[in-house]
């Protein structure tokens, strides 16, 4: 047993460092293989899945370094398999990044089909569209997917949907092809912007990244680079989220401000204080009365999907009816029963969210279905009068840092259980304490 205890009703108050971003890290730990020279990627966040791809990385024979916590070396030079088919990949929805890593590099990859959270449908359809139209020979079945080329040749892809995965993908894949890749209709996405960054590092040529067209230019090879993940923008959110929940006042530090533009935006809305420095946000709720409004998901720089969990468990403590439409994924709304349970008042319609705020949430035994709903969970577990214990925090734990130490730091009663006893413990201290 495995779980987040939480005791509840203390605002949040202080400074928190937010890591780098997770799925930037994935993207550029794929590509840090597709050089034979050496690649150190700084500012890693520490959590399941950078692991469980470094470890892949480990299985097909590159040497991976751990410097510190958050520094890695890679050596990429010694890979000897070109089947990805590591126990834990499966689990993780990145996995896909090593097809377009492994196939640029060496025109042939296998790899484990993709895992990751059951929030909807999340097809490798584009990614397969990409990947043929660059020349490759493409097949899935039996949980893997495969690819060949001859020798990848740059083409005009046009992507139907907007897709990060199937833009980063693309974006690794076509770094090394012969002639120039164009990418219409592409992801926005900060990550998406900060492995190109990292590509173009490491000698790619790729024009245009942050913008729906993105044209690369193949190169002959890759060398070694020295690069730092951009700070993670759902890190930073949640703590917005769960400053604005609580009525608290909180300082993000490490942060880019743009980045949190659509955040802000809505935390605004909802009746906190935002103020943005050069690499800091501040959040302030302390006397402030949340506010009921309307949220719908988009591509960046839209409000991202990422954080409509953790933006409506701010909302069911608003007074009035906030409406949430969910535009991304169908089943995003896992959550709703959880926080229901703690006392919300939230009604699902299709991909609405029909959200009566509330005063208080009310301590529960309640379960993560995912990693967003997980943070979710913890933010209205933060607020709640009463104790909050979350299984299945294996989910939240694929994505979230040191959350104990950070969220403890900030004055909230938060800890990791691993047994019935710890959990009784956690609550009969905490009991004596108030």
């Amino acid at each position: 047993m495995e779980q987040y205890a939480i005791k509840g009703g203390t605002p949040l108050r202080g400074e928190v460092e937010i890591s780098g971003a997770k799925n930037a890290a994935l993207g550029i730990l794929a590509g840090a293989i597709m050089t034979d020279d050496i690649v150190t990627i700084e500012n890693l966040p520490n959590v399941k899945d950078v692991n469980v791809l470094l470890c892949a990385l480990e299985d097909i024979g590159a040497v991976v370094d751990r410097i510190d916590t958050h520094t890695v070396k890679i050596d990429g030079s010694s890979i000897n398999r070109l089947s990805v088919d590591y126990e834990y990949i499966k689990k993780m929805r990145a996995s896909y990044y090593l097809m377009g890593a492994l196939l640029g590099k060496y025109n042939e990859a296998e790899v484990a089909l993709p895992g990751g959270c059951a929030i909807g449908s999340r097809p490798i359809d584009l990614h397969i569209k990409g990947l043929r139209a660059l020349g490759a020979d493409v097949d899935q079945g039996y949980g893997l997917w495969s690819a060949k080329a001859t020798r990848l040749v740059g083409n005009h892809i046009y992507l139907d949907k907007v897709s990060v995965g199937a833009t980063i993908n693309i974006m690794l894949a076509s770094v090394l092809a012969l002639g120039k890749t164009t990418i219409e209709n592409a992801a926005r996405e900060p990550h998406v912007v900060d492995v190109a960054n990292f590509l173009n590092s490491m000698g790619a040529n790729i024009r245009g990244a942050g913008t729906d067209i993105i044209r690369v230019m193949g190169v002959e090879k890759l060398h070694g680079t020295t690069y730092s993940v951009i700070p993670d923008q759902i890190e930073a959110g949640t703590y917005m989220c769960a400053a604005a929940a609580t009525k608290g006042d909180v300082l993000l530090r490490n942060v880019i401000p743009k980045h949190l533009e659509a955040i802000s935006a809505k935390l605004i809305e909802a009746g906190c204080i935002v103020e943005e420095f050069d690499d800091c946000v501040r959040v302030i709720a302390e006397d402030q009365k949340l506010k009921s409004t309307q949220v719908i998901t988009q591509p960046y720089p839209g409000f991202p999907t990422d954080m409509q969990p953790e933006v409506a468990a701010v909302l069911g403590l608003a007074e009035g009816i906030s409406i949430v439409n969910e535009s991304i994924f169908e089943n995003r709304f896992k959550y709703v029963d959880e926080l229901n349970r703690m006392g919300a008042n939230i009604k699902v319609e299709g991909n609405v969210a029909i959200i009566t705020g509330v005063t208080s949430y009310n301590g529960a035994r309640v379960s993560a279905p995912d990693l967003r709903a997980g943070a979710a969970l913890i933010i209205a577990g933060l607020q709640a009068d009463g104790y909050t214990f979350i299984d299945d925090i294996q989910y939240i734990q694929r994505g979230y840092e040191d959350l104990e130490g950070k969220l403890n730091s900030l004055g909230a009663t938060f800890a990791h259980v691993t047994t019935d006893a710890e959990a009784q413990k956690f609550t009969l201290k905490n009991n004596k304490v108030s």
